[in-house]
């Protein structure tokens, strides 16, 4: 027999279907367990009537008997019930028309409150002691038959109606419920990675199925920004990948092309100067990646964060011509990894020096519970409307010129990202050289 293959389900029933069926089946049996019972308690009340009457007769009958004797008992011709009158020794000495045949009753049978049947008909037997013996009295229950026969019929005609009146009921009513989510089902089984901008129409209700097409909505709006996120990420990232690849090969070709025009020592100073940009574009990237799967903010442990901004002012007074200030430094602590947080502040000092035309300056304050970063230079500065875009990914305000100086676009973004990761921010502003001024605020040490 060939096996199913892992990956194909069974089919199973709709949810309609089982909803309906468990629904029936729930009232079906509840219906069924309350006729019995209706049906045992309504026997017992109705015996339990019979009985009462049946011993008020042999009451009075006692009571005439003890009374005027067992002659004076009238022989009645009632076929609901008899009577016997028995002696000490437990012969009939007198009894009523219908009991005229009947042999003398048990004493067991009457202690018991058993049936007999008589001439077709079942009574039931009580007994009631006198001076003389016992007077045992027949009620005739065929109306308790009767009766319980009439409320079984009516029920086993109304339960099975019951049942599939509920049946009809829920199939109908989880139907209409259900309706959205197969019409919902139905649309998001057309939605593809080409056509994440189709959104479900949402029912307009507060219920269940209205917040779930708005969920669904909003998922959709998600994956479809992250999809045009990675669009925009792959795009550029491949343009900015293809203008280092690009001048390498262009002074490879040149060097073997023309020997003599391209020595030794400027062939490895462009290799090195552009492997040194992919290096940067390359581990730039793999931050951003790690951020965008929230793996940034794995590692936390006490930074000493003055230390890091005064090692990247030592590099840039040593690497550059600008005169930096930092006399505003202040010791500060703050939680997280050693490395990102060192590629915080390089990427933002790294940003300034691109940008400032003669000098930095940096601060380092800690203030209302955090930290403060910040760093100035005196370049042309950011107009008001691309503040917060400069924080978006390959985002370059002047290209030709950020190229120039090495700039991919994506130090910035990291800067961020890195913010974010540990409960922080940044900012961009005008600063008080003239140039830009970028805030990074993050929450101080809970080592301090």
């Amino acid at each position: 027999m060939a096996e199913r293959s892992p990956g194909r389900r069974r089919r199973s029933p709709s949810l309609r279907v089982r909803i309906t069926a468990v629904a029936t089946g729930v009232v079906a049996v509840a219906l069924i367990v309350g006729a019995v019972l209706f049906s045992f308690v309504l026997r017992v009340s109705l015996v339990d009537g019979v009985r009462a009457s049946a011993e008020t007769y042999a009451s009075a009958l006692v009571t005439t008997a003890d009374a005027s004797g067992v002659s004076s008992l009238s022989v009645d011709d009632d076929d609901e019930r008899f009577f016997q009158v028995q002696n000490d020794d437990g012969a009939v000495v007198a009894a009523s028309t219908e009991a005229q045949n009947l042999d003398a009753v048990s004493e067991d049978a009457y202690d018991d409150n058993h049936t007999v049947r008589e001439d077709g008909d079942e009574y039931l037997l009580v007994a009631d002691d006198f001076d003389d013996g016992v007077i045992v009295v027949g009620q005739s229950i065929e109306n308790v038959t009767e009766t319980l026969g009439t409320v079984t019929t009516l029920l086993a005609g109304a339960v099975p109606l019951v049942v599939l009146l509920v049946a009809a009921t829920t199939w109908i009513v989880v139907g209409r419920a259900l309706r959205p989510v197969e019409r919902m089902r139905r649309e998001v089984a057309v939605v593809t990675a080409a056509r994440l901008d189709t959104r479900l129409a949402e029912p307009g209700t507060a219920d269940e199925i209205g917040r779930l097409a708005v969920t669904l909505n909003d998922m959709l709006d998600r994956l479809d920004a992250s999809q045009s996120a990675q669009r925009r990420f792959i795009s550029d990232a491949s343009h900015e990948l293809r203008s280092p690849l690009a001048s390498l090969r262009q002074f490879a070709e040149v060097a073997r092309a023309h020997p003599g025009r391209v020595s030794a020592v400027e062939l490895s100073d462009a290799m090195l100067d552009e492997g040194a940009r992919l290096e940067r574009l390359v581990d730039g990237m793999l931050t951003l990646a790690r951020s965008d799967e929230q793996g940034l903010a794995v590692r936390r442990r006490p930074v000493d964060l003055d230390d890091v901004v005064l090692a990247e002012v030592r590099r840039l007074r040593a690497s550059t011509g600008l005169h930096v200030d930092a006399s505003a430094v202040g010791a500060a602590r703050v939680d997280g990894d050693p490395a990102l947080i060192a590629g915080l502040v390089r990427n933002l000092v790294d940003n300034a020096a691109r940008h400032a035309a003669t000098q930095i300056a940096v601060q380092l304050t800690e203030a209302d519970g955090g930290v403060v970063f910040a760093v100035d230079d005196d370049g042309e500065g950011i107009p008001e409307l691309d503040r917060e875009r400069v924080f978006d990914r390959f985002v370059r305000l002047d290209d030709a010129r950020a190229r120039a100086s090495g700039g991919g676009g994506l130090g910035l973004a990291i800067v961020r990202e890195i913010a974010t990761a540990y409960g922080g921010s940044v900012t961009a502003a005008q600063g008080a050289l003239g140039g830009a001024r970028f805030v990074v605020r993050l929450p101080v040490s809970s080592e301090e």
